[in-house]
């Protein structure tokens, strides 16, 4: 019965792993592929370190009251089980649903870019590349989606 626990856990970890987006500069969805983009030209004028917030689906609360019912109905007897059970259920979703952000939630940065218009802008993606004051970067515009690059 452990065993189906442990199995049942690291399942519900694989599919919130599957849940993860990209909010990279360097990542594009396939729809995104050879579609047109505005390119703008500026100078990065500061940069700052944010958190992007995990997400909130109802895959963590599902998997996790899914986990935590079985869980709570190995416990308990007659009346006691479906107690149990309930209260196993409404607490995995309860922790799914914050192990899914906690797992999803990534560092971010703030880049302030002053354009060659003249124009101020500030992007907010990953961190996965380094951008500091002065970086000669571009400005990727597309259908609402904004990323800056160098």
């Amino acid at each position: 019965m452990r065993f189906m626990k442990v199995m049942m856990m690291a399942a519900m970890l694989v599919a919130l792993g599957g849940c993860v987006s990209s909010n990279s500069g360097s990542v594009y969805k396939r729809g995104e592929a050879r579609s047109v983009q505005t390119v703008k030209m500026g100078v990065v004028e500061s940069v700052r370190l944010v958190k992007l917030e995990g997400t909130k689906s109802p895959v963590g609360t599902g998997a996790g009251a899914v986990v935590g019912g079985i869980a709570g109905n190995s416990m308990g007897g007659g009346r006691g089980r479906a107690i149990t059970t309930v209260l196993g259920a409404v607490v995995g979703g309860l922790a799914g649903s914050a192990a899914e952000e906690g797992i999803t939630r990534d560092d971010g940065v703030e880049i302030t870019v002053k354009l060659d218009s003249g124009n101020m802008i500030a992007v907010v993606q990953e961190a996965d590349e380094e951008f500091n004051p002065g970086d000669k970067v571009r400005v990727l515009e597309a259908n609402g989606v904004t990323r800056v690059s160098h």
